[in-house]
């Protein structure tokens, strides 16, 4: 446990500090943000022709109400989270690599609705929309990497992960 305490923080501090460097920022962030805008916008395009995305702005054409998906909103942070918890705990390499895969995919799908679901809240009702951003989705992203390694955890084979925890085989 405390290996992994040890392995997790470690990984969690360098991650979120390489995460606000500058060089980071503009050479990964931005457009793996702008990325997300441009995937949630091709999403409602398909139902709304009206919404386009500039950059990391999504933007309803005839209201001219948008969303802005800042750092902190583009789910980077819950991906750093899960991706030191899975590195951190003892397992092989192969459960690593599936389970950091699936949980990009189970965290950015929920940021992706996250994203939508914030951007048409706003086109309804300003006060609603901040109660949301601030508070229910926020926990829920964060909450969605916790989830996705527990369910990891639960799917870990068993044989192999009692051989890890004796500490017979794998080095995180």
């Amino acid at each position: 446990m405390i290996r992994f305490t040890v392995i997790f923080l470690f990984l969690l501090l360098s991650l979120f500090l390489l995460n606000i460097t500058e060089d980071v920022r503009q050479a990964v962030i931005l457009p793996f943000t702008s990325g997300i805008a441009s995937f949630c916008s091709w999403l409602v395009q398909l139902f709304d022709a009206d919404v386009v995305a500039q950059g990391d702005v999504i933007r309803d054409i005839k209201t001219g109400l948008a969303i802005q998906i800042a750092p902190g909103c583009n789910g980077v942070e819950a991906l750093i989270i899960m991706f030191s918890a899975i590195m951190a705990f003892p397992s092989p390499w192969v459960y690593k690599l599936k389970g950091i895969l699936l949980g990009f995919i189970a965290i950015q799908g929920l940021n992706t609705v996250r994203i939508i679901s914030l951007f048409y809240l706003l086109q309804w009702d300003k006060d609603w929309f901040e109660w949301f951003h601030l508070y229910l989705w926020q926990a829920l992203i964060i909450l969605d990497a916790l989830v996705v390694w527990l369910v990891w955890l639960r799917y870990l084979p068993k044989k192999e992960l009692e051989a890890d925890l004796d500490g017979n085989q794998a080095l995180a």
